[in-house]
């Protein structure tokens, strides 16, 4: 089968450099700076790959150009090339299924691979590590890459728990069911709730999260069911409620077990009949928003206690999905790091060259009570501290490098123990205790002389070429404010 011609439009020199790169059995590929050079080519491409990652102005004449591509090449595939913020003109485009997207780092691989995956090519030798595309229709699960992709987000994984789970969420998001996520605090539910509403029919609606535990008791059922004037002393107003506000779209319930006996009832009620009261009206309303409702804890032995409602909780589990912890998606680490490595170097504006295995180590080693949200924070703080592009197992934090790890709401997080005083991985842990310790000490002593590497040396006792040295050692700046 004659490989497909490919354009991908784009001002990036950078990313035409990389497209001489893909293999020519995945695709023709070709450069083009504006529509006339699409149109001028003398075979009508399959597919246009438009850049839209540095958009300004909102998306508007982006959308203008889309226009005029498909105008002018009616049988070639629009698919747009975008990062994490695309702006909202160009989210509603893809969501009715007027472009595709592909959400992922823009690299020859990347794009190789959704070649092969579009026009049924021979696989690409080359697995990228990121890689999301958004079918014309609704988001599908690419089981090969285990992503499940949306309009602007992406579950990737490659720990096999998860991937029958993104199956079957795939499956579940496409019905009116009400979903119920269990997960620690970080591990993504509220991240996963908005991909369920974005994978669903219901993906042009909205999305409303409300935090339950966040909101006093008597104000919840005023949140979520809304209030007639008068109906309490602060009343002053009719106020709708999220039933009433999410309209067809999709209501995220999160920490779910802190709703008291009363507010479970009337949820229950609303579940089974869509039926509901405002708050101080006797006129019954009808919701037509979908559900889904999360928990940091299991709901089981809160049935056992008394404290949560059993009808309630049987109707919730028939589709209850459990999001493990990361400590338990070890595979998923190091992909994430990576992720939240070039996310946040962009947003800073930070340069890394390259990444110290001995990083990635320490990752592995530590149990991360935080889960992916305290992935995120502790991979941006390192780019923020590295200076000369070469990220170090130095820039994490020192607890992360000793794997101490803090507070969890799971008990059975517990570091390795036993008697390993003589181990080799005790011994490299010493050493890098005392590097983070040396290198704490350093910037301490620098903050304290305002940077003064002579004030700062004498401090110290030592000697300015030494503490140079440690300096570059440690990736800290050797730029000073003061000699």
């Amino acid at each position: 089968m004659a490989s497909p011609i490919v354009f991908v439009m784009t001002q990036d020199s950078e990313l035409t450099g990389l497209l001489g790169t893909i293999p020519e059995e995945s695709a023709l590929v070709f450069h083009a700076e504006t529509l006339q050079d699409l149109v001028s080519h003398e075979t009508t491409p399959a597919a246009v790959l438009f850049d839209v990652r540095n958009v300004r102005g909102g998306g508007h004449h982006e959308c203008r150009l889309i226009d005029q591509i498909q105008d002018a090449l009616p049988q070639t595939e629009c698919v747009l090339l975008a990062d994490s913020d695309l702006p909202e003109t160009l989210e509603r485009r893809v969501a009715c299924n007027d472009v595709s997207c592909i959400f992922s780092a823009v690299e020859a691989d990347n794009i190789s691979a959704w070649l092969d995956n579009r026009f049924d090519s021979q696989p690409s030798k080359s697995t990228p590590t990121a890689t999301a595309t958004r079918p014309t229709d609704t988001a599908k699960v690419a089981s090969r890459n285990s992503i499940l992709c949306g309009i602007t987000r992406q579950f990737e994984t490659q720990t096999v728990q998860l991937r029958k789970m993104l199956d079957e969420l795939e499956v579940a998001a496409q019905h009116d069911v009400t979903i119920l996520l269990i997960g620690e605090t970080g591990s993504g539910k509220t991240f996963l709730s908005r991909l369920i509403h974005e994978v669903s029919p219901r993906n042009a609606e909205p999305f409303l999260p409300v935090a339950c535990g966040a909101l006093p008791s008597e104000l919840i059922e005023s949140e979520l069911f809304g209030h007639v004037k008068g109906a309490f002393t602060s009343a002053h107003a009719d106020k709708e409620g999220k039933f009433v506000a999410a309209g067809r779209g999709t209501i995220l319930l999160d920490e779910i077990d802190v709703l008291g006996p009363e507010q479970q009832v009337k949820l229950l009620r609303v579940i089974e009949t869509g039926e509901f009261e405002a708050v101080g009206s006797n006129r019954t309303l009808t919701s037509q928003a979908r559900l889904v409702v999360a928990s940091n804890l299991d709901l089981q032995p809160l049935v056992e206690q008394g404290e949560f409602r059993p009808d309630l909780y049987y109707r919730l589990n028939m589709l209850k999905f459990e999001i493990p912890p990361l400590r338990n998606r070890k595979p998923d680490i190091e992909v994430l790091a990576k992720k939240f490595i070039e996310q946040s170097a962009q947003k800073h504006n930070v340069s890394v060259t390259h990444i110290d295995a001995e990083l990635f180590e320490a990752l592995l080693q530590y149990p991360w009570p935080g889960n992916v949200r305290e992935l995120e924070n502790v991979m941006q703080r390192a780019v923020i501290y590295c200076q000369d592009g070469h990220l170090r197992a130095e820039h994490l934090p020192s607890h992360i490098v000793l794997g101490e790890a803090g507070p969890t709401n799971d008990p059975s997080v517990k570091l390795p123990g036993g008697d390993v005083a003589n181990s080799p991985q005790n011994h490299n842990r010493l050493e890098r205790q005392v590097a983070v310790t040396e290198r704490d000490i350093i910037e301490q002593a620098l903050f304290k002389n305002n940077y003064s590497r002579t004030n700062t040396a004498r401090e110290l006792g030592i000697s300015r070429v030494t503490l140079y040295n440690k300096m570059k050692k440690y990736g800290m700046s050797l730029q000073s404010r003061k000699n």
